[in-house]
């Protein structure tokens, strides 16, 4: 059995001059035009108490191509602009479903460098892609072959700070389903072993940024000695951006292989809702969990788990998976994190790590068992909690050892 389903192929490509200087001329019209919209969307709410539309924005850009100030715009391919607005109509929207916070105002030296064009603004003929306002094709370097007869609906073109051009191609893919296989394992995220895995097996944790911190540094120290606006504080800039760009590849690279083998291996993954951002507020361990990235390894499972037909449980974040002994389900009442191998009161000797991913997989086949599926992520306002693993007090439900 296969699905169909929307699928970015992302590709470097090397424009010419004339297409890098039309591409950087359409990167500054469409982030204009969206900080000007944020602008007066900003100013009614504030003033008028009243919500602009996107159709309202779109008649504002009309009249901004009118005037003189702004008569630059109309250089531009018209659908780069377009799409400006309607990813600021997204992001209110997602602001007043409370799933996001207010826009901010894009910029240029921090914010991506990106266009997104839609089927109108670009011809695709014999694997050549060519966008408006250009007489040349992209010269794409194809990495990885598209789907057979497939014909991008949407192309976004982008320049990471390392100065890469890269163009994202969204098009409609064949995914074919796994058969079913009978495994199943919990996943305890960590950072000296990345992912601990159920079965006893722990997966090291490659720790890229350390890997290159030092070299990190020395560009870092030497961007700090430039003069501001200098030519050769750009190009040092632009160092570091490589670094952190030659980092975060790897990262992704790695995280990839690991949760398609997850995936492939086996028919339920279960993990538990770790609160990332609230993790992140101890400076002690920021660095090393954000270089983990448990949150790119939940969403990588989570979109490989629904085309492969496999199951992602994900558990409460309050579930006590280190301090509850997968034996009797005694829950010990302090479980320092110095503390990876401990002796429970029934005489059991628990691997910290691996007692979790045990208790973390019991949990999730209990709560798919029951037809619960996925269990909602739950405020709290407990006091004393450590941000570094969400628990909950001692309870009383033991969990069979599997």
């Amino acid at each position: 059995m296969a699905r169909q389903v929307k699928r970015a192929f992302r590709y470097r490509f090397y424009p010419t001059d004339e297409q890098a200087a039309e591409l950087a001329r359409t990167f500054g019209c469409a982030r204009l035009v969206y900080n000007r919209a944020l602008e007066e969307r900003t100013r009614a709410w504030y003033n008028e108490q009243r919500r602009v539309s996107y159709a309202e924005t779109s008649a504002m850009l009309t009249a901004w191509k009118r005037t003189g100030e702004l008569a630059f715009l109309g250089e531009v391919s018209s659908v780069p602009l377009q799409q400006a607005l309607r990813h600021l109509q997204t992001a209110f929207t997602n602001f007043f479903a409370k799933r996001a916070a207010y826009p901010r105002y894009k910029s240029r030296k921090k914010s991506r460098a990106a266009a997104e064009y839609t089927r109108s603004a670009f011809t695709w003929r014999d694997g050549r892609l060519t966008l408006a306002k250009m007489s040349e094709p992209l010269d794409i370097r194809w990495s990885r072959p598209l789907p057979e007869g497939a014909v991008p609906s949407t192309v976004t073109v982008s320049r990471d700070g390392a100065g890469r051009w890269l163009v994202s191609l969204l098009c409609e893919d064949t995914i074919a389903r796994l058969d079913p296989v009978d495994q199943v394992v919990g996943i305890d995220a960590g950072i000296t072993s990345l992912v601990t895995l159920s079965t006893g097996e722990k997966v090291t944790n490659p720790r890229h940024e350390r890997r290159n911190r030092d070299r990190l540094a020395r560009a870092q120290k030497d961007l700090a000695r430039k003069a501001k606006g200098s030519k050769n504080r750009d190009k040092a800039r632009q160092r570091v951006a490589r670094i952190h760009a030659r980092i975060t590849d790897r990262r992704r690279d790695f995280l990839h292989k690991l949760s398609t083998r997850l995936v492939r291996e086996n028919q339920t993954v279960v993990i538990e809702d770790l609160n990332v951002a609230g993790m992140v507020n101890n400076h002690r361990v920021a660095r090393a969990i954000s270089d983990a990235a448990w949150r790119e390894l939940r969403t990588m499972l989570e979109y490989k788990a629904d085309w492969y037909g496999r199951e992602l449980v994900v558990i409460d974040r309050w579930f006590p998976s280190s301090k509850l002994c997968g034996d009797c389900g005694t829950v010990t009442e302090s479980m320092p994190l110095t503390v990876r191998e401990w002796r429970c009161d029934c005489g059991t000797v628990h691997d910290r790590d691996v007692n979790a991913a045990r208790n973390i997989l019991a949990a999730g086949l209990a709560v798919a068992a029951c037809g619960d599926g996925v269990r909602p992520q739950r405020e709290s306002s407990r006091t004393g909690q450590s941000s570094v693993k969400q628990e909950t007090q001692p309870v009383t439900v033991g969990i069979p050892r599997l």
